[in-house]
């Protein structure tokens, strides 16, 4: 059984290897095609350009991912997390203070190994196309404090969890469910407040002009915002993004300061407007429930599982701890989530469908949210020709230049109508 899950392991590092190398072909053959609607914007050198960029991200992300699959393969397959395992056992005794030294280990030991390759991402690849504007200070700064602070947080969520496993061992995939998904839901509330000003500083508009028009966009769309900030993005990067922060009806908005320096204003409110699509569709409670219904389904079968028994056979092993175990269950996880991702991201895929619908709808304006995505591609070098096969099977979002055409022909439709009006009203 073990060599079986190392053999279907391996086929899906194989699988998203090939996926990529297949994406990266067709782009390249695509090169020198420029969307009519993008030729403003793009010549044929900046779609050349955009394959570079997006073949050296591509090209890191293969090496860290598989310089990680040789560490993971090593670990799972060659007796590493037994040792491990056996390790924090000699320790401590005690069933909390050894599982969670085992998370805590493990999760530092990939945020140190990460290092490297976020060093060679933002100060290689990034500065080699123009995007980044960290110092060395300031990524040490952010990498220091954000591993502390997801050590923290993990160290939290790990001992809860393990002390309702220890206390309820009858039900505890019920108890662990119902206290991380409040604490997920505490940390979206806080993170405004506590987590985000760690990283970044938070003012309010310097455009006075556009404040006034957001709060009555936001207002014509039924939703009460809240404090509308923008924020020193520029400090890191010139890549450009708007958001929304807190729960319910009142709504935080940010605004990178990038983005604002890249469009106009008309632009920023179309953006702003398919985030308020978002939030007009329920897309964020949805995937809400629907992320703590796959949690509650599998913590329940996880429990399941290690009450079986059988999973330290499964890699060869004669006994394993209940961390152990909960990393073997992370592996099973990660190859059946491979077959899964495409049913997300089809869904993902006809949220970003609905609200670029119900931006157009809101502003009036189709062409603004056009020209805003357009931009946005061109600033962010973003890839024009996606394989089909890769888009079904890994984006979120659909391709730019479908999105593009899409709203271009909302546009014309919405003049022609506007036109027959005008006739209408001669006559």
């Amino acid at each position: 059984m073990k060599y079986l899950i190392l053999s279907a392991w391996l086929l899906v590092v194989m699988c998203e290897q090939w996926l990529e190398w297949l994406n990266l072909r067709h782009q390249r053959r695509q090169s020198v095609f420029v969307p009519p609607a993008f030729t403003k914007n793009f010549d044929t050198e900046t779609v050349r350009q955009t394959l570079a960029y997006e073949t050296d991200k591509k090209r890191l992300a293969l090496v860290a991912q598989g310089f990680m699959a040789m560490l993971f393969a090593g670990f799972m397959f060659g007796g590493g997390i037994s040792r491990y395992d056996g390790w924090t056992g000699s320790v401590t005794d005690s069933f909390i203070l050894r599982g969670s030294l085992f998370f805590i280990g493990l999760t530092s030991a990939w945020l140190l190994l990460d290092l490297p390759f976020s060093w060679w991402r933002n100060f290689r690849i990034e500065a080699r196309y123009g995007f980044n504007t960290m110092t060395m200070r300031l990524w040490l700064t952010d990498a220091l404090k954000g591993m502390a602070l997801s050590l923290l947080l993990y160290g939290l969520l790990a001992g809860g969890c393990l002390w309702l496993v220890q206390s309820r061992p009858d039900i505890w995939w019920l108890w662990v469910w119902s206290f991380v998904t409040l604490f997920g839901l505490l940390l979206m509330v806080i993170a405004p407040y506590l987590i985000e000003p760690l990283f970044f500083s938070f003012a309010p508009v310097q455009n006075p002009a556009l404040e006034p028009r957001i709060r009555q966009l936001a207002e014509q769309a039924g939703m009460r915002a809240g404090r509308i900030f923008q924020v020193d993005a520029s400090r890191r990067s010139r890549h450009g993004n708007a958001y929304f922060t807190g729960l319910g009806r009142q709504k935080r908005i940010i605004l990178f300061d990038t983005l604002l320096a890249q469009m106009d204003d008309d632009q920023v409110l179309a953006v702003l407007a398919h985030e308020i699509g978002h939030w007009k569709h329920r897309h964020i409670t949805r995937r809400l429930l629907g992320g703590a219904l796959v949690s509650l389904g599998g913590l329940f079968l996880a429990w399941l599982l290690i009450r079986w028994g059988g999973l330290p056979a499964l890699l060869g092993l004669e006994k394993a701890s209940f961390p152990a175990q909960v990393v073997i269950l992370s592996l099973l996880a990660g190859i059946a989530s491979f077959f899964l991702a495409p049913v997300g991201s089809a869904l993902s895929r006809r949220q970003e469908w609905q609200a670029d619908r119900f931006a157009c709808q809101l502003t009036g304006r189709p062409a603004d949210l056009a020209e805003a995505l357009v931009k946005l591609a061109r600033e962010n070098l973003a890839a024009l020709h996606p394989h089909p096969l890769y888009v079904r099977l890994r984006f979120s979002h659909p391709p730019i230049v479908e999105r593009v055409a899409a709203l271009q022909k909302l546009a014309r439709a919405s003049a022609e109508n506007r036109s027959t009006a005008k006739e209408s009203v001669h006559d």
